[in-house]
């Protein structure tokens, strides 16, 4: 049976409920899966294109993926929190799954997500698995930091694209180099922030960043395909 998409009415954070969308998975899934979306301020929902392929990416392995939208953003409760709050909500979505499904978690999320994201997840055993695209170091008069990082001890993937000016290659190689093992970095080349080509390399680079966490998902995790995914 090909997955399902539903709306979820019982997702509630601290600041309220959270406007939230379910893949549904196949019954035998080893794994749900989180996908976390990009800053508010720059239109970032849970129907971005970036956490749409991620999503799908999952999704193509059987697994029940969750996209949520954080405190005010679309139908969501509560007001933007500069990324404070916004961890508490990734909390609330983890409890979720675990209360629904009771398996391990595979976390994936895009810039602002991907941070937001990767704070609440470190350190959490219920998660196995962390997924960083667009993983930005400054942006928008933002700086980012990743302090957090040494604690990160599950695998890790991280996907930018070769011409993304949030994260030129050596500030965020640095920062990559500051987490533990195992972990993969991987620059997707002629892709800019959104994965999207450059003059140089027209054309959207989405089905390369999806290919790639397809690849590490089987690697890391054995996962195998669902026949009706293609």
């Amino acid at each position: 049976m090909s997955s399902q998409i539903r709306s979820i009415d019982n997702l509630h954070g601290p600041a309220g409920r959270l406007e939230a969308l379910l893949n549904s998975g196949r019954a035998d899934a080893p794994y749900a899966a989180l996908v976390c979306h990009p800053h508010p301020a720059g239109g970032g929902t849970m129907h971005n294109k970036v956490v749409y392929h991620a999503m799908k990416a999952c999704s193509s392995f059987g697994l029940p993926v969750l996209r949520f939208n954080f405190r005010g953003v679309g139908l969501s409760e509560g007001e933007h929190d500069h990324g404070h709050g916004e961890q508490d909500d990734v909390r609330a979505a983890l409890n979720w799954l675990e209360q629904k499904f009771g398996r391990p978690i595979l976390f994936a999320g895009f810039s602002f997500g991907s941070v937001v994201g990767l704070r609440a997840c470190c350190g959490d055993a219920r998660v196995k698995g962390l997924i960083g695209l667009g993983l930005p170091v400054h942006a928008a008069g933002r700086d980012y930091k990743y302090g957090f990082l040494p604690r990160c001890t599950a695998p890790k993937l991280f996907l930018s694209g070769d011409h993304d000016p949030f994260g030129p290659h050596d500030a965020l190689t640095a920062v990559w180099e500051r987490a533990p093992e195992p972990k993969r970095l991987v620059w997707i080349e002629g892709a800019d922030h959104f994965f999207q080509g450059t003059a140089e390399s027209p054309g959207a680079k989405l089905g390369r960043m999806q290919a790639e966490i397809r690849w590490w998902l089987h690697d890391t995790f054995g996962l195998i395909e669902s026949a009706q995914s293609h």
